[in-house]
Formats: C-alpha cells, sequence, structure tokens
C-alpha cells in the first residue's frame, strides 16, 4: 500500500526533514582527525531532543543508536564507538528524527582532513548522482527512471551502485512503499504521482558493487574494502519539479566556514 500524503503531513515532513539537515550540521562542526565517532552521536541526540523531536533510528528494529556513521568502507549502518576519525577518512553520518508523528532522513558524507583526490570525487559524483535522481522525481514517470539516472551517471565514471539496500517511502514509518532503488531501467517500476513523499540515497562504491555485513548484525561493508559514499534527501514528487524538504545548506554553511 503506497500513501500519499495531504499537504498538511507533507508540512510535518518539511519539519523533521529540516531538523535532520540542522543535527547533521552540528555533527559536521565537530568532524576532524581526533574525534570519536560516539562523541558525533551524542551530540546528535542532544540536539535532536532539545528541538522538541526524539531520533528515528534509536530503537528502530533494535538498532542502538542515533547516528548510522560509516567510515571509509562501511556503506551504512555502521555504530558509533570509541573508533577515533583520522585524517584522509570519509564518514557517511545517516540520520533520523521523528516529530509530530513523521519521520526525517537524510545522509551526507563528510571528508576528514586530507582525502585522496579519486575519493573526494566518488563523493562529489554521488551527490550529483542524487539530484540527477530527483530530477525524474516528477509525477508522470517511474521508480525506475530514478535508479536510471543515478546508475547511468556513476557507471560512466567506473563506478558501482549498491544493489542490497535502497531509497524508500517515508511518512509515520521510517520505510514505507516504494522501494527507490539507485539503479533501473527507464519506465520501469512503479509510476509516480503527486505528494508521494520518498528518500532518494544513492549508495556509491568506488570498487565492486557487492557488499558483506560485519558481525555486529548491521555495519554494511564493501566485499573489496573499498571506499562508498551515500546521500539522502526526502523529495515530494510533483508534477514538472520533485519538491526537497530536507536540506544541506546547513551542513556546508559549516564546512564552508571551517
Amino acid at each position: 500500500m503506497i500513501y500519499y500524503k495531504t499537504e498538511e503531513e507533507i508540512e510535518l515532513l518539511r519539519e523533521s526533514s529540516l531538523l535532520v539537515g540542522k543535527t547533521l550540521a552540528e555533527v559536521a562542526k565537530l568532524i576532524e582527525p581526533g574525534v570519536k565517532t560516539i562523541k558525533l552521536d551524542q551530540v546528535a541526540e542532544e540536539f535532536i531532543r532539545d528541538n522538541g523531536a526524539v531520533p528515528g533510528f534509536k530503537g528502530y528494529n533494535g538498532f542502538p543508536f542515533t547516528l548510522c556513521i560509516s567510515v571509509n568502507e562501511n556503506v551504512v549502518h555502521g555504530f558509533p564507538s570509541e573508533r577515533e576519525l583520522k585524517d584522509g577518512d570519509i564518514v557517511s553520518v545517516d540520520c533520523g528524527t521523528i516529530k509530530n508523528g513523521f519521520y526525517g532522513d537524510s545522509a551526507y558524507t563528510f571528508a576528514v582532513g586530507e582525502v585522496k583526490e579519486e575519493v573526494l570525487m566518488l563523493m562529489k559524483r554521488t551527490k550529483e548522482s542524487l539530484y540527477l535522481g530527483i530530477e525524474s522525481a516528477v509525477a508522470g514517470k517511474r521508480i525506475g527512471d530514478i535508479g536510471y539516472a543515478i546508475q547511468s551517471y556513476v557507471e560512466s565514471f567506473g563506478y558501482s551502485v549498491v544493489r542490497d539496500l535502497v531509497g524508500h517511502g517515508l511518512g509515520r514509518n521510517l520505510h514505507e512503499k516504494p522501494e527507490v532503488p539507485n539503479f533501473g531501467k527507464r519506465g520501469r517500476g512503479t509510476k509516480l504521482k503527486e505528494n508521494l513523499v520518498i528518500a532518494i540515497e544513492p549508495m556509491i562504491n568506488l570498487g565492486t558493487k557487492r557488499v558483506v555485513q560485519e558481525k555486529d548484525g548491521w555495519t554494511i561493508r564493501t566485499a573489496d574494502r573499498q571506499p562508498s559514499a551515500h546521500y539522502e534527501h526526502d523529495v515530494v514528487v510533483r508534477k514538472g519539479k520533485a519538491e526537497i524538504l530536507s536540506t544541506f545548506d546547513y551542513i556546508e554553511e559549516v564546512l564552508n566556514n571551517k
């Protein structure tokens, strides 16, 4: 069952989604060599609760933290820990909130100190692929058009698209129908209708598309241990042009002033 949202519900989703962007900006202030990833988690949880919301991931299917923090070859669902970020690392931070009964869900990949050029390009092109996917999230197109836009762009650079994890519908539940793969064929899949809210989240690997699950039962990493990048926005399907509910503006303001 696909739930299409009312304009009132979309405004509540926007509020939750913008709070995620603000939370990730608080995290961005702290990202530097030597910071422990558990510290990022603590700051995020406190900020979310101070803003009248609760962490969307904590306790979800038993996940024990506020943030998913995935460093280098870890794709998604990494645990915050005593691990210190090092110069040259990249770190994907995925955050969820619940406010007024609705979820926000967004992710951003950060560079720590001096990162290799080829890895910075992976990050840049993964983010670009997100916006190309969003361009296809318009009424009358199909889910496959979003995945095709992402896949065809990143594969043109020799990167690979993770197949085991996908984007999703978003609303009162964190994961709603339909699934939104980052790969696909044009004109295939569910037809997109106005007021569908989806989370589009390309997970793009420098090397193989194959991933494995670590012993913690959550962390997903690349099979060849090459880096992976991940960006995510919450989007409303509209006529003509999709509307982005989440934002990277707060994050990038912090990064540009560092």
